[in-house]
Parts: C-alpha cells; sequence; structure tokens
C-alpha cells in the first residue's frame, strides 16, 4: 500500500456505537437496522424490523441516523458497511456502529475504502496477536488506517457508485420481471380471474363477446378503452390476446382441490415434471472445472460457483438443461432456481435441492411458475420432515406427485411463451451482474490504494461507459 493513510476517528464528526439492549420487537412502526440487513455493502429492508417510537427514541439518544451515515457492523458479520439512504428513518440494531463522516470528506469514498481489502484486512486481523478476530472493538475501530487519494476520492467513488448503482438497476429489473410472471400465474391459474371474469359479465346479462371482452381485460390488464386503443393501433397484439382469452372457460366445476375451471384438472406434478436424480461424482475428475449450483451461490446472486473437483468432497446432482431447481432445504425460506448453464456436461448442483424436468422443455416457465406459486410451496411446506430450524426439509418423492390443477395444454403453452422471454431477461441480467461485480472487484483495491489513477474530471463518465459495454 503507497497511498498515504489517516485514521478512520479523524475522517468521522461521529463514531457511535449502537445501544447494547435488545430492542423492542414491534410488527411495526419504525425500521430498526439489524446485521442480516447488510449484505456485500448494501442495505436490503425486504423483510424489515420494527419498534415502536418509544424504542426508536431509546435507540437514538446518541445519535439519529441520517441520510449519508455509514452503518457498521462489529460482528456476526464482521466489517459490513452501508450507507443510510434518504428518507429513511431508523435506528441501529445490536452490533452496529454509526460513522458519520465530516463535511470536507467524501462519505461514499470512505465507505468504498472500508470494503476494501486493505482495510478488511486490518478490520479481520488482531496485529498484536497474529490471530483473527471475531468482532471489531471501537478502540481498533477508530484507529483503522483509511487510504487517501487526496483530490481524486470522489472520483474513485464515482466509478465504483456507478458500477454498484448499475447492479442494483439488473436486480430490480430482476425482481420485477420475477412479479410479473408470478402475478400473471396467480391470475390465471391460481384466482381464476379470466375464467371468473367471463362468468360475471354474462350474470349480468352480457353475450358471449362481452364475456370475452372482460376475460380479455383480465388477461391484459387493460381497461375496455385500452383494448380498443391497442386493437386500432397494434392488430397483432390484440388478436394473440384474444387468442389466449378464448381459451379460458366460461364456468366453474367442483374438484378434489376446491372449485376449478370447467375442462381442467387434478393431476399429480409429476404429469408435467418428472424429479431428476441423476447422479455425478466431481472429486473423480479433480481436475475438471464444475458449474455448482448450490445453496450458497443461490444466495449469493443467483450465479454459479466454479470450482475444481478436486475441491468437491461430495456427490451431487447432474444438471438437465432445462431443469427447474427448487430447495428441499429450509423450504420456508423458498429458493426456485431456473439456470442458464453455459457448460451443460459440467454443470452439478446440490443435492439440497429437487431437480424438476419438465415433461415438454418449451413448458418450462410454467412449471418455474408453478413451483414458486403459493399454492406449491403450501405443498411443500405439508411434506416437510424434520424439526423447526435448518434440520427442516422437503420430501421430493411426495412433492413430485402432490396434486396441483392443470388447465389445458393450450393455456400452458400460452404462458409459457409469454414468460419465457422474462426469464431470459432475467439470465441475462444475472450474467452481466457477475461480470460486474468483477469488475468491480478488480477496480476497488487498484482505487483505493492508487495503484490505477483516475482523471477527475471524465471518471464517472468512463465508468458508466465500462458498465454499459461489460
Amino acid at each position: 500500500m503507497s497511498a498515504k493513510t489517516t485514521p478512520l476517528e479523524e475522517l468521522c464528526e461521529l463514531v457511535v456505537d449502537c445501544p447494547h439492549s435488545t430492542p423492542k420487537w414491534k410488527s411495526e412502526g419504525v425500521i430498526v437496522l439489524r446485521n442480516q440487513n447488510i449484505r456485500n455493502g448494501q442495505l436490503d429492508l425486504s423483510s424489515p424490523s420494527y419498534t415502536d417510537e418509544e424504542g426508536y427514541q431509546s435507540r437514538i439518544k446518541r445519535a439519529v441516523p441520517q441520510a449519508g451515515d455509514i452503518v457498521f457492523t462489529r460482528e456476526a458479520p464482521m466489517g459490513e458497511v452501508c450507507l443510510i439512504p434518504e428518507g429513511l428513518k431508523c435506528c441501529l440494531g445490536q452490533r452496529q456502529v454509526l460513522l458519520r463522516p465530516k463535511k470536507e470528506i467524501s462519505g461514499e469514498y470512505l465507505y468504498w475504502a472500508l470494503q476494501s481489502p486493505f482495510v478488511q484486512h486490518q478490520i479481520s486481523w488482531n496485529e498484536g496477536t497474529g490471530t483473527t478476530v471475531s468482532n471489531v472493538r471501537i478502540p481498533v475501530l477508530k484507529s483503522l488506517e483509511i487510504p487517501r487519494q487526496s483530490e481524486h476520492e470522489q472520483s474513485i467513488a464515482n466509478i465504483l457508485g456507478a458500477l454498484s448503482e448499475r447492479i442494483q438497476s439488473n436486480r430490480q429489473i430482476n425482481q420485477t420481471l420475477e412479479k410479473i410472471a408470478q402475478a400473471i400465474f396467480k391470475s390465471w391459474f391460481v384466482d381464476f380471474e379470466p375464467v371468473k371474469a367471463k362468468i360475471a359479465a354474462m350474470e349480468a346479462g352480457g353475450s358471449e363477446e362481452d364475456a370475452l371482452l372482460a376475460a380479455m381485460q383480465a388477461v391484459s390488464g387493460k381497461s375496455a378503452n385500452e383494448l380498443a386503443h391497442l386493437q386500432t393501433e397494434q392488430a397483432e397484439h390484440y388478436a394473440n390476446l384474444r387468442t389466449t382469452a378464448e381459451l379460458f372457460p366460461s364456468a366453474m366445476q367442483d374438484s378434489e382441490l376446491g372449485e376449478i375451471p370447467v375442462g381442467w384438472s387434478v393431476k399429480p406434478f409429476s404429469s408435467i415434471a418428472r424429479l431428476d436424480t441423476t447422479s455425478a461424482k466431481p472429486s473423480q475428475e479433480p481436475e475438471k472445472i464444475w458449474e455448482h449450483y448450490s445453496i450458497p451461490a443461490f444466495d449469493e446472486g443467483e450465479c454459479p460457483a466454479w470450482e475444481l473437483g478436486g475441491e468437491i468432497k461430495s456427490n451431487k446432482y447432474r444438471v438437465n438443461p432445462s431443469a427447474v431447481l427448487s430447495s428441499k432445504l429450509n423450504p420456508h425460506f423458498p429458493r426456485t432456481w431456473v439456470p442458464d448453464l453455459q457448460h451443460p456436461g459440467l454443470a452439478i448442483c446440490s443435492t439440497e435441492f429437487m431437480q424438476f424436468i419438465p415433461l415438454k422443455t418449451e413448458n418450462r416457465a410454467f412449471v418455474a411458475a408453478m413451483i414458486v406459486s403459493r399454492p406449491f410451496q403450501d405443498g411443500i411446506m405439508m411434506r416437510v420432515t424434520g424439526s423447526t430450524g435448518s434440520r427442516q426439509r422437503a420430501q421430493p418423492k411426495q412433492v413430485a406427485v402432490m396434486d396441483v390443477v392443470l388447465p389445458s395444454e393450450a393455456l400452458i403453452d400460452a404462458y409459457s411463451e409469454r414468460a419465457r422471454s422474462m426469464y431470459e431477461m432475467q439470465s441475462k441480467n444475472i450474467w452481466q451482474i457477475k461480470s460486474l461485480d468483477n469488475l468491480r472487484d478488480v477496480l476497488l483495491p487498484r482505487l483505493i490504494s492508487g495503484e490505477l489513477k483516475v482523471l477527475k474530471e471524465r471518471a464517472e463518465e468512463n465508468s458508466l461507459k465500462e458498465a454499459a459495454h461489460v
């Protein structure tokens, strides 16, 4: 490290430890930041925790978190950081420290510097004893040496920030695509909204054409006026919507799973997808690099790990190119993976996954959406063995034959065709995220150390161009 360094304490106007008490947990109220919400430099509030106003007031006596502050985790995990965003009212949980950079210091640069290998090594290594540590004491935190890059610090933050924003944008796009695919499946095959729309229109005295128009609205989510405009401006798209709406019946029937549309059936899941447990032993081919779909890899961003066979000790399943993977481990945390194999002959997955192969490859999107759906996930939970916690596992053979509601082949095809492009876009974004992550990991230590110089006035522009072409 050739760059000049400054102790962290000298760069901050506040270094405030969290209250050493358990928050008063509530089902709603003010957000309490927890270490589980901070990962890889990002604040994830998709599963927030709350306290009431009284609890909030008791936890902000030392400092009120504000936009631009940095939250640092002292242990479990140690050394994770995130920035407090604009407009967030929150308080610290446990094992956290609030850092407030001085006005003249780029908070964004400090945020990235804390994630650099140079600083992370200081965090995890006790130079006095020569051992790794499990938590960071406040005096050690204050004395961390932060590399300085004089007038280039904001430019460095802009470069790394541009890459991070692109990564987050792709993740948000994928979340939106997943929600759309699930919403369509739920509307068509769980709530039967197009069928119910037809029934309601006919019960109101409407004609078959009125019923069809109502079904088209349910299928597309568009109003009658929007459909009329679509008919004029995009006739082919309108015709496709009409064809899809015609596939839905206009009456319901009783079944062992409750009322379902007339003509639909209740059959075992195995009638549309088979359970595959073809074994692989990577350790027998130790020099090969395997494309490993593991539980940790899923949790890290749904991108497989690349590992030498000699490093993989246990047996795995071979992954079929059309497979949909669903975790049998701790199914109350659903993990459904539609892998995009890069090297099919060398793709393997953890035996903690259930691997389902669509009997018709082109219907993979329908199978994936069904596995994600609430009725299917509820069915998995009914077929779990083991105590609560890490020992719970679904029973694959039972899941494979559990009853599901199936529409006509034509409707399965229609949904699959509509959702396929969403899954393809998600896969493209995942691989781009991986490339951007790798680029950021390469640039971070080189920029923070000064090994890689930047031109202040062009740094952000160049980083955006770089990100756009990854």
